[in-house]
């Protein structure tokens, strides 16, 4: 799909990588892009980038009734752009239940929870989804364990919305950044892709129909050698 005049969502808009997905779509040329979060406050700022084409969208994907009623506002939608994540530190053996859990709830059940609510209107749209993954899909570093498996568990997800979608007319992207510079990467000393190299990056494959779209230096190299030895790659991130 072409994202310009396209119609986009973007959940977790109001910082990060979100933030730069509504920059990168205003560059675009996208005619309306939905900012949406769980505090309408925070998208305060992101609104004036431009108050013409930017509409804000109370939206915690945890919530199904937040997620039918973005989709019920949101009826012009032709490109939804799952972005909101969350991660907590922590080993297998040391990560609260309760942190899997909430990592669960956004990182999973959110994805399936908008998704779910969206579908007749992209059916309707001929629209696209794209989901924003991590190389911690394909390889887990033990101090984010909770972190590594809703994500991997999206990664599964995604894969199967774009066989089931596939009949629908609806094409579904996974995206699997490396470390991104964003609050979230803070604890991690490596070199980060700027957000907004990661967020241009991304449309650019859409508008290629790219499924799988590796945005960045990190998350090539990673995947190349993935595909040569996945137990290598799994051997290395298990020593992080």
């Amino acid at each position: 799909m072409q994202i310009k005049d396209s119609v986009a969502l973007v959940t977790g808009a109001n910082r990060g990588i979100g933030r730069a997905f509504v920059e990168a779509l205003l560059e675009r040329g996208a005619s309306r892009i939905y900012a949406a979060a769980r505090d309408l406050a925070t998208l305060d700022a992101v609104a004036r980038l431009d108050p013409t084409r930017i509409r804000t969208l109370k939206l915690d994907v945890t919530s199904t009734e937040d997620s039918r009623a973005a989709a019920a506002q949101a009826k012009d939608l032709t490109l939804l752009i799952n972005n909101a994540a969350v991660l907590d530190m922590g080993g297998p053996t040391d990560v609260p239940v309760d942190a899997v859990r909430g990592n669960m709830e956004t990182n999973f059940f959110g994805l399936l929870n908008v998704i779910t609510a969206f579908v007749p209107v992209l059916e309707r749209n001929e629209g696209s989804i794209v989901n924003i993954l991590t190389l911690l899909s394909l390889a887990s570093i033990p101090g984010v364990a909770a972190y590594n498996a809703s994500k991997a568990a999206g990664w599964s997800l995604t894969q199967s919305f774009r066989a089931d979608l596939a009949r629908r007319g609806i094409q579904v992207h996974g995206v699997f950044p490396g470390l991104v510079d964003t609050d979230m990467a803070r604890p991690f000393g490596s070199p980060k892709t700027p957000a907004i190299d990661v967020a241009r990056a991304t449309l650019a494959g859409v508008e290629a129909d790219e499924e799988d779209i590796y945005p960045d230096p990190m998350s090539r190299q990673v995947y190349a050698a993935w595909r040569a030895d996945h137990k290598a790659v799994e051997r290395q991130f298990a020593a992080m």
